[in-house]
């Protein structure tokens, strides 16, 4: 599994945000061991910098009722109950707020988290104070993938989408504690592997795209080199990459796969994963590169420490007349040698 240093800067770099050098000391002064005390440090350490900011003002619709008028009459509930005779009316108004969706999430969660007996006590308190100084959530339900979609469109800023990231994930590992009223025991994401395939994913293409300046990076939509005489073109299924990264002379699509083993058994011999390798052959031969643009292919694999059960694979092929590369990126070793790694096979 994934060492949790490592996690940490996979989960800073697939949301889009530069790892934090306050986490990473308090890692050090205090090794996690499950990846729910990573989660709620960097929840801990990013809610006090939004604290310290002061927490962001945004309209938020009220309804009450008054005795003058503000905002909107509502005309049915205000009759019904005859509030105009007596000058009252319900009116519904927008109001200046520190009482978002987003900071009733992050109050909830550090509640949630606040229980977790999973979590050293001296954490626990530390999260249970800093959740007191954010908006009240009586008896909230517990959110769901809509919620998250419907912050989502509201479009955070940097910092609140990382924590609002944070916050998906740490639901997404909580189930209900039977045993226990208000408690959750919660999963170790890393054995996720569709989770933690699209965080590899996401982690290497923004790696390059901030850490080095001279391709272009993009996910890129790839059309089929096809022809027919009727509509069936529609049925051939989307070629999209992970990764593209692209300059004057040169394009390398650049495939991640999230398998314990890039090689796999087969008549006694090991071999490569043989749909993963005609995949991105099909993304070489049905693409256009300029005249004097050399295009390449790159499949890249976790690993980690090298093992007979997984050896390390570092091979280069010609196919269809085009570079590709097979490789494993140790994810055991420092989070030096990983970056040099990942800037090496494209240099």
């Amino acid at each position: 599994m994934i060492p949790l240093p490592t996690l940490y800067y996979f989960l800073c770099y697939a949301w889009n945000r530069l790892p934090e050098p306050a986490v990473l000391q308090a890692s050090e002064a205090a090794p996690f061991h499950r990846p729910l005390g990573l989660l709620a440090q960097v929840l801990l350490h990013g809610t006090r910098r939004l604290l310290r900011a002061g927490l962001p003002r945004t309209f938020q619709t009220q309804e009450a009722e008054l005795t003058s008028l503000r905002g909107r009459i509502e005309l049915a509930p205000s009759l019904g109950r005859g509030l105009l005779e007596r000058g009252r009316a319900i009116c519904t108004y927008d109001e200046l707020s520190t009482d978002s969706a987003l900071h009733r999430l992050l109050a909830q969660t550090l509640g949630v988290l606040a229980r977790a007996t999973a979590l050293p006590a001296a954490l626990r308190r530390e999260l249970g104070q800093i959740r007191q100084r954010l908006p009240s959530v009586p008896d909230a339900a517990r959110p769901t993938a809509a919620t998250f979609r419907a912050l989502r469109r509201q479009r955070p800023d940097s910092q609140a989408a990382f924590l609002l990231h944070v916050c998906e994930l740490v639901w997404q590992m909580a189930l209900p504690e039977p045993t226990a009223q208000g408690r959750s025991r919660f999963t170790d994401f890393r054995r996720d592997e569709v989770l933690m395939a699209r965080l590899f994913e996401q982690f290497t293409r923004n790696f390059y795209r901030r850490e080095q300046r001279r391709y272009r990076v993009y996910a890129e939509t790839i059309a089929w080199q096809a022809e027919s005489e009727t509509d069936d073109l529609a049925l051939l299924p989307t070629m999209l990459t992970d990764t593209t990264l692209e300059a004057a002379d040169r394009k390398i699509i650049l495939d991640t796969k999230y398998y314990a083993a890039a090689l796999r058994p087969r008549y006694d011999r090991q071999r490569l994963i043989a749909p993963h390798l005609y995949q991105l052959y099909a993304y070489l031969q049905n693409q256009r590169p300029g005249p004097v643009q050399a295009l390449e292919g790159i499949l890249l694999y976790p690993a980690g420490p090298d093992s007979d059960a997984a050896p390390a694979v570092n091979v280069r092929y010609t196919l269809g007349g085009h570079p590709v590369r097979v490789f494993t990126l140790n994810l055991h070793q420092p989070w030096e040698g990983i970056a040099a790694d990942l800037l090496g096979l494209v240099a």
